[in-house]
């Protein structure tokens, strides 16, 4: 059985992504929502993709940092960029979700790179969580 390490509770008021707001309940986050102006909306302030993109990327750059210790590799630099991307099916009417997460590291060859990648893609909570379509697109500089 899994130990429970920890519980965030976030709670979104109003009118959700067009401008509502979320806020923990220990008040280290509170933010104001907005529809971004690429769809339409008066943008000034995030949304939902762009908190999602945050925090599985900041896990994910955690999820390479576990892995390569695991095969004892040593990296130099190491950043994610995470693209969430908002899709819309007009003759269904649905939502759907699909991410790039983009590594970009030094001190290891493009294979290393990629194995390091797809070792975090399998122990990274958020995309053990996510069933949505994922690329991981590992660049070594």
């Amino acid at each position: 059985m899994a130990e429970t390490k920890y519980t965030a509770v976030v709670a979104a008021t109003g009118e959700g992504r067009n401008g509502g707001r979320a806020a923990s309940n220990d008040g280290l986050l509170d933010l104001t929502l907005a529809i971004p102006k690429e769809l339409g909306g008066a943008g000034g302030a995030t949304n939902p993709e762009q908190l999602l993109a945050a925090g599985w990327g900041s896990c994910f750059l955690g999820a390479v940092k576990i892995t390569a210790a695991k095969k004892k590799v040593t990296l130099k630099d190491l950043a994610v960029v995470a693209e969430v991307t908002l899709r819309h099916t007009h003759e269904t009417g649905d939502y759907s979700l699909s991410a790039v997460l983009h590594l970009e590291l030094s001190g290891v060859d493009q294979q290393t790179a990629e194995e390091l990648g797809a070792g975090a893609h399998q122990i990274c909570p958020y995309s053990k969580a996510l069933n949505i379509p994922v690329t991981i697109d590992a660049t070594v500089a």
